[in-house]
């Protein structure tokens, strides 16, 4: 980590909320993010006021070209910190970053995060993947009419060629967080699924279905970051910040160094190295899974099984609620929700309430530490983070 400031034990997460999710025709993303905002406060038992720091990331459905002051506007909030994000899918966990950089030098004393947007119903699936293939290198990759999950299917590809991954692999990464999902009061998707159901599913790119992809979805998601002293006496036990770690290798596919060996190795290690913790200690992880192959890439790099071991890690149920890593607990967002920045930052949410315990039936017993991996562009940008129910 070099001179890297050490956030360990610094911050905590004190409320969580999450907004209604599916199709919510009646909410803006504004709305919706400001539904999710007040879910957080009720959950930490704060208001508005004391509220001096807000980080959001970007909308396709808004108009707003500086979407963190027009929410300030819409939530009442007038904070000594503002700043938007965009890091793709990466930005919760930079937020979380930025947030606790901020709590820990002093520069605010509560910061809230939160990120979403109505897309569903305000930008629709058709509209959403034009706005998305705006994603490719415009002289490039984007006359080629190259669209996200082409690209994911040519990483999914060389995967399979690289260690023998199977499509019966990747579909057990759908099966596994849609059994998860249905446990979840406020997920999307709320039908069974098995492998033969995501193999005989809409062909979208080679390798990928339909069901190896993500939803597009109406929700928002928040957290509250504020110092752990302040934290013991807020409503909820906090869940510490020990460790996190960022890697950016590259924004277009064509530039990654390779498409097999991508930035969470070293945003894992420096997570880890900073919370003084290592892979086999960790009890529930929160993967980003847009697409069923990046779960078992994450797996790998992040150190829990060798590589080309992830897909037969899911394969034979070891990630369920339950199994050696229970991943992706709520249902991920290929079952539970996903809209803009709102997919990663659920992953952060889930964690902090396995923390807490008290999910029912998707609660992990014992959980202590969880992991949360965020990446964002096309396996571009990665945060890694580390939260703990005690200080480590």
């Amino acid at each position: 980590m070099g001179n890297a400031m050490s956030l360990k034990n610094k911050v905590a997460i004190v409320g969580v909320g999450e907004s209604d999710i599916g199709k919510v025709p009646s909410m803006s993303g504004l709305g919706l993010n400001a539904q999710a905002a007040k879910r957080a406060l009720d959950d930490a038992g704060l208001k508005v006021s004391d509220i001096d720091g807000l980080l959001t990331a970007y909308s396709f459905t808004e108009p707003y070209t500086m979407l963190g002051s027009s929410l300030c506007e819409y939530l009442g909030l007038q904070p000594i910190v503002c700043a938007s994000m965009v890091a793709g899918g990466a930005s919760p966990g930079i937020m979380l970053r930025h947030a606790a950089q901020t709590v820990a030098l002093g520069l605010a004393d509560t910061v809230l995060v939160c990120a979403g947007e109505n897309r569903a119903t305000g930008l629709g699936r058709d509209a959403a993947v034009a706005v998305l293939a705006q994603v490719g290198h415009p002289q490039f990759e984007q006359l080629y009419g190259g669209l996200i999950p082409g690209y994911y299917a040519m990483i999914a590809r060389r995967h399979m060629y690289e260690y023998g991954t199977t499509r019966e692999q990747l579909a057990a990464v759908a099966v596994n967080t849609r059994a998860h999902a249905l446990l979840h009061p406020n997920a999307h998707m709320k039908t069974p699924i098995t492998v033969e159901q995501v193999l005989s599913s809409k062909p979208i790119a080679d390798p990928l279905r339909m069901l190896d992809c993500c939803l597009v979805s109406d929700s928002a998601g928040a957290f509250i970051v504020t110092s752990a002293e302040r934290a013991l006496d807020l409503r909820h036990a906090p869940a510490y910040l020990l460790g996190i770690g960022e890697k950016h290798t590259h924004e277009h596919l064509m530039c990654a160094p390779s498409l097999s060996d991508f930035g969470a190795t070293q945003s894992g290690r420096i997570a880890y190295e900073m919370a003084g913790v290592g892979p086999a200690d960790i009890d529930v992880a929160e993967l980003y899974d847009c697409f069923t192959i990046v779960p078992i890439i994450e797996l790998e790099e992040l150190g829990f099984v060798p590589h080309g071991d992830g897909g037969a890690f899911f394969e034979a149920g070891h990630a369920r609620i339950g199994g050696k890593l229970p991943i992706n607990t709520h249902g991920g967002m290929l079952s539970h929700a996903h809209a803009g920045a709102a997919g990663g930052l659920f992953g952060i949410v889930e964690a902090v309430r396995q923390l807490r315990g008290g999910e029912g039936e998707r609660q992990v017993r014992g959980a202590k530490l969880a992991l949360v991996h965020n990446e964002g562009g096309i396996l571009s940008s990665h945060c890694t983070l580390i939260l703990s129910n005690q200080k480590g």
